[in-house]
């Protein structure tokens, strides 16, 4: 098959390489000419992807994966589409923005052939597919979709840093606006992905039709909104525990115990792409959700919570030196996406700390370019916020925090016989 892919981003690359890879042409638009250019040199524009570089380094030279800029070079004429550019939402009104999704659907639109597969992967509101893009894909094109073309929606559901293990270990779901269009999408996945052996699923591991393009957009939508619930629920427990002296860890290994228990951690705050997105794309068309809302505010709450404990326990943070252990999202990414070191950052700074940032795949250069003064273990400091659980704070100790007068673990990170005799707070926990 010829296949284009519309964004090369952190998802769209290794799906771009992952098609080359199953035997096919693939060309791969993106707006960046930077991303283009090191694509088509061989070289990943971004680390930290398992396995990305040594396909690129094989499919490039062979001639099965190129890139461009012009969707005139990669879309007429290909037998399938897929589109995985970003959503973002407004972080006052919490509507989606669509402005980067309607340009690249218009641009494709406009090249788009008879006979091809438009599948969008990037998570939606429900009814987006159907409701928002068969209709500019059709004005844009003069096809009639179910006709001269088919669009589905299949949801991407991987992680950055480990998506070809994905891509092998869940099920692809799909979602079609007829059945003639899902089943051109099941030949279709069919044909790009491979699929490990799961025992502990209902049915065989593979693709799975899912019966409307709703239901494949409410599919992703509920199971990141679980996990943005989940989490809201056990930092629920966490700040009660913590109120009544209560070790939150322990009840939740306790009631995960049974199998009809599955707690999720505590912590300081949830980031990425994902998770505290798209509970928001999710109540954009159901208002009523009040638990979602809940949640989501529960969670976005948790820096500003444990910087006000920090101020509690020491009085005041006015002047204080303080820092934040982790600009990243989560830890082992290089990964800045709705990280809580902003909001941690800017909780300190309104209680008059001096505030730095530390973080062991950041350059100070890299911190600096993303507005924060970098910091170095061994420099003196009053109050440390542990924001990221990257493997290099499992191990940090108060020695290497010279003048530390409390840590603040939004993690449970560290360990707390390293910390004997410095006052420690943990989320759920004593310190």
């Amino acid at each position: 098959m010829r296949i284009a892919v519309v964004a090369l981003g952190k998802i769209g690359l290794p799906l771009a390489v992952q098609f080359a890879d199953s035997g096919h042409e693939v060309i791969g638009v993106d707006v960046n000419p930077k991303a283009v250019d090191a694509v088509n040199a061989g070289i990943e524009p971004f680390p930290g992807e398992a396995h990305l570089q040594e396909k690129l380094s094989e499919l490039v030279p062979a001639g099965r994966l190129r890139a461009t800029t012009d969707y005139a070079d990669a879309i007429p004429g290909a037998d399938a589409v897929v589109l995985v550019v970003p959503l973002f939402v407004n972080d006052t009104t919490w509507e989606p923005d669509f402005a980067w999704m309607d340009g690249a659907t218009r641009s494709l639109a406009e090249h788009l052939t008879p006979g091809t597969l438009v599948s969008y992967e990037t998570t939606l509101p429900v009814g987006t597919t159907r409701g928002r893009w068969k209709p500019m894909l059709e004005e844009g094109s003069g096809l009639t979709e179910g006709a001269d073309f088919h669009l589905v929606f299949s949801p991407e559901r991987v992680l950055t840093g480990r998506v070809f293990a994905d891509l092998r270990k869940y099920p692809k779901l799909i979602g079609g606006l007829s059945e003639a269009g899902a089943e051109r999408a099941r030949e279709f996945y069919e044909a790009v992905l491979q699929f490990d052996e799961r025992d502990d699923l209902a049915r065989a591991n593979g693709v799975w039709d899912l019966g409307s393009a709703e239901a494949a957009e409410m599919a992703k939508l509920a199971e990141t909104t679980y996990r943005d619930v989940n989490i809201g629920l056990a930092n629920q427990f966490a700040l009660f525990a913590a109120d009544h002296g209560i070790d939150v860890y322990q009840v939740i290994e306790a009631c995960n115990s049974q199998p009809y228990s599955h707690i999720h951690r505590p912590g300081i705050a949830v980031g990425g792409h994902c998770i505290p997105v798209y509970p928001r794309l999710y109540l954009s068309t159901d208002p009523d959700a009040d638990i979602v809302r809940t949640a989501r505010l529960l969670n976005a709450s948790m820096p500003e919570r444990l910087v006000a404990q920090a101020a509690g326990v020491l009085g005041s943070l006015e002047g204080s030196r303080a820092v934040v252990l982790g600009a990243a999202y989560r830890g082992g990414v290089k990964e800045t996406a709705f990280s809580g070191v902003f909001p941690t950052v800017e909780a300190l700074k309104a209680r008059g700390a001096e505030v730095r940032v530390h973080d062991p795949l950041y350059s100070d250069d890299e911190l600096r370019a993303l507005g924060f003064e970098p910091f170095a273990l061994g420099d003196a400091v009053d109050v440390a916020v542990l924001q990221t659980d990257h493997a290099d704070y499992r191990a940090l100790t108060p020695e290497q925090l010279p003048g530390i007068r409390l840590l603040v673990d939004g993690r449970n990170a560290t360990d707390a016989a390293s910390w004997v005799g410095t006052p420690r707070i943990v989320v759920g926990a004593a310190g």
